[in-house]
């Protein structure tokens, strides 16, 4: 059995060409505005996907308050980000779509409609009849909206932060002894194969796909699953011929979703436990560090990766040190907790004083 625990997502990380143009715009449009950890530095531990050296970057955590995991903005400083040369369609390899949390499927498509964003055809209904649209980013990236009744504060914004992700995978089956056997979730919400309206308006979806959603059936739970809510994952498989690598002859950290991150409770439990699974770390700053915490400038913790069947990675979070107030000094030591339980409510909406107005 294991003993560690998932308190959700922490964050997916995403590969830009210019940070502050990224985060303005995803405070505009998705309400990341609560700034985490603003860190200017090398990636020491991520040799195997950065070219075998390490590689300066700049990389700021940003949450929205009002529900769900949030952003890692993420930009080279010593090279220039190598955009893909190809489309990334569906039937691609790789974590395709983040999907973002929304309180109303019409109210948000009209907001992002006044916006001028680039909607991807109008709401349709997902295999299970839930209402749901897309929409692209200046930069590529598509998002897909998702309607929650579960929220943390109410900051009058149409949108909350991360709800999971779209994968595209080779071997559904395979996939799920990592989506299902170790982060949880463990409830098929639909699992079904053909032509699909709803994907008709994205690159590749006119093909034919088998689409499984899952949930999960117990509840994250942990210091800040309150804000992180909970999530869902779709794993898609082209029915005919797998697509690309999405980063194939591509660094990690280049532009595009480049990770998914679960803040979790017990590295040392799920490292055994991930080993014994079949997919031991592949990045580990706990060994690297001897046991030290790895500082991330305003916050600090131990992380780690996996890599999915298809070479997609996972990272985990062990936080140790938050910044609550930075102005007065106030970082909460998480280290001293005994366990995992789920912070104070006015804790962690002191959080709100990390919001930034101007990038």
């Amino acid at each position: 059995m294991s003993n560690y625990q998932l308190g959700g997502i922490q964050q997916i990380g995403i590969g830009v060409k210019n940070l502050k143009e990224a985060w303005a715009w995803y405070i505009k449009m998705f309400g990341m505005d609560c700034r985490i950890f603003d860190d200017e530095t090398e990636a020491r531990f991520m040799l195997p996907y950065t070219g075998g050296k390490p590689q300066s970057r700049h990389a700021i955590l940003a949450l929205n308050l009002q529900s769900g995991g949030g952003f890692e903005i993420w930009q080279y400083k010593g090279r220039t980000p190598v955009m893909i040369s190809e489309e990334i369609r569906i039937g691609d390899l790789g974590i395709l779509i983040c999907k973002i949390k929304v309180k109303n499927i019409d109210e948000s498509y009209s907001f992002f409609r006044q916006k001028n964003c680039e909607t991807l055809g109008e709401p349709a209904k997902d295999p299970s009849g839930g209402r749901t649209f897309f929409l692209k980013d200046p930069f590529g990236n598509i998002f897909q909206m998702v309607a929650s009744d579960q929220w943390f504060m109410n900051e009058k914004k149409p949108t909350g932060g991360s709800y999971g992700a779209v994968i595209g995978v080779t071997d559904i089956e395979r996939s799920k002894e990592i989506y299902s056997g170790i982060l949880g979730y463990d409830k098929v919400v639909y699992d079904s194969t053909g032509i699909f309206p709803d994907l008709a308006v994205l690159p590749g979806g006119s093909g034919e796909f088998r689409r499984v959603l899952l949930h999960r059936s117990r509840p994250f739970s942990g210091f800040f699953s309150r804000i992180f809510g909970q999530s869902e994952i779709e794993l898609i498989s082209s029915v005919t011929n797998p697509g690309k690598k999405i980063y194939h002859d591509r660094f990690w950290g280049d532009p595009g979703f480049i990770h998914l991150c679960y803040d979790i409770w017990g590295m040392d439990d799920l490292r055994d436990f991930c080993r014994a699974k079949g997919f031991p770390f592949v990045v580990d700053s706990k060994e690297s560090k001897q046991g030290s915490s790895f500082d991330m400038g305003e916050a600090a913790g131990h992380f780690a990766y996996i890599e999915d069947p298809d070479g997609i990675l996972i990272e985990f979070v062990e936080s140790h040190k938050l910044p609550v107030i930075k102005k007065i000094g106030w970082y909460l030591d998480l280290t001293r907790r005994r366990s995992y339980r789920p912070l104070p409510n006015w804790m962690t909406k002191s959080l709100r004083f990390s919001r930034v107005k101007n990038v």
